[in-house]
């Protein structure tokens, strides 16, 4: 589980500095580079685990982890560990939200199951 969590704070690093150096393009283009798991490269580690994980890195991080980061930093962990899941960026109009998620087999994994009846989907990689 520790090696997990500092994968996950290296993934939340590598995503901040995308996002303070770059844009959401260069987040893009990691998460593609990263294609989708392979299932056979599972590393033995659950999605729950990874999650878990992740919701640990966030509370140690010496920032504020927001969606965006938490989401993108989330499936590049899961890919790199055989799971195929993906980034969806959903928005609602009024009062304008945006919001970043995790989804494998087209349910979220890493927030609320309802996200998807309030945000429309924007982008999903």
């Amino acid at each position: 589980m520790n090696r997990l969590v500092i994968e996950s704070g290296l993934a939340l690093a590598q995503i901040e500095l995308l996002m303070t150096f770059g844009h959401l393009r260069s987040i893009h283009s990691l998460l593609r580079k990263e294609r989708l798991g392979d299932p056979t490269r599972r590393s033995g580690a659950t999605v729950g685990q990874i999650c878990h994980a992740m919701d640990i890195a966030c509370v140690f991080y010496p920032k504020s982890v927001r969606c965006l980061q938490r989401a993108a930093a989330t499936t590049l962990v899961l890919r790199r560990h055989g799971w195929q899941a993906e980034m969806v960026i959903g928005t609602q109009i009024l009062p304008f939200l945006s919001h970043a998620w995790v989804e494998l087999d087209g349910a979220v994994i890493n927030d609320k199951s309802y996200l998807r009846e309030i945000y429309q989907q924007m982008e999903r990689c």
